[in-house]
């Protein structure tokens, strides 16, 4: 994967997750700001202050999460966003992640 079509994914997954989250806030109790600079996505929990941090790195050619419960590279593989320790896809561990920090269930997706 070129850098240039790296970028592409990475933009639109940023624009997917945020779209998602935005679109459960207003259709559940979630209650989340989310705010872009660049490649970074903060995701704030109104409710806890907590944080959510999503971003690309180009010359890894990776997305990273840091979260409560830990930080957490992904790798595109056939297409996902693969974690690169325990092989979780990325929409599924960030469901888990926002779920517990916002204390509200939530299933992400692509």
């Amino acid at each position: 994967m070129t850098e240039t079509e790296f970028q592409a994914l990475a933009e639109q997954t940023l624009n997917s997750i945020e779209s998602a989250l935005e679109n459960a806030s207003n259709d559940s109790d979630l209650d989340v700001e989310c705010s872009r600079s660049g490649n970074v996505l903060e995701i704030e929990f109104v409710d806890n202050g907590s944080k959510v941090i999503v971003n690309s790195q180009a010359p890894m050619r990776e997305m990273w999460v840091a979260a409560k419960s830990g930080g957490f590279h992904y790798r595109n593989e056939n297409g996902k966003w693969i974690n690169t320790r325990d092989g979780s896809e990325l929409f599924s561990a960030l469901s888990r992640i926002v779920s517990e920090q916002g204390g509200v269930p939530l299933v992400l997706k692509a």
